[in-house]
């Protein structure tokens, strides 16, 4: 495999909604949740990715579109 890349698409829902979690994961005690260090390396890229990627993260209303994305992606019963 080495240098061959691959590419993910998501919707804005779930990139938004990634971010978030992703930003929380990263501020938790990260050895408790991830046991090799090798996983920080792409989590970080991908983390990095979606924040230049949502200009959402720093609106004024972020809060509430984040809530409206979760609300969308959650299935219903």
């Amino acid at each position: 495999m080495g240098d061959s890349q691959i590419t993910i698409e998501l919707m804005a829902d779930e990139a938004l909604v990634l971010s978030h979690w992703l930003e929380k994961l990263q501020m938790t005690d990260l050895s408790r949740v991830v046991d090799d260090p090798a996983v920080w390396a792409p989590i970080h890229r991908i983390a990095g990715t979606l924040d230049k990627a949502l200009p959402e993260l720093f609106a004024p209303d972020y809060d509430r579109r984040l809530e409206a994305a979760r609300q969308r992606l959650r299935p219903e019963d």
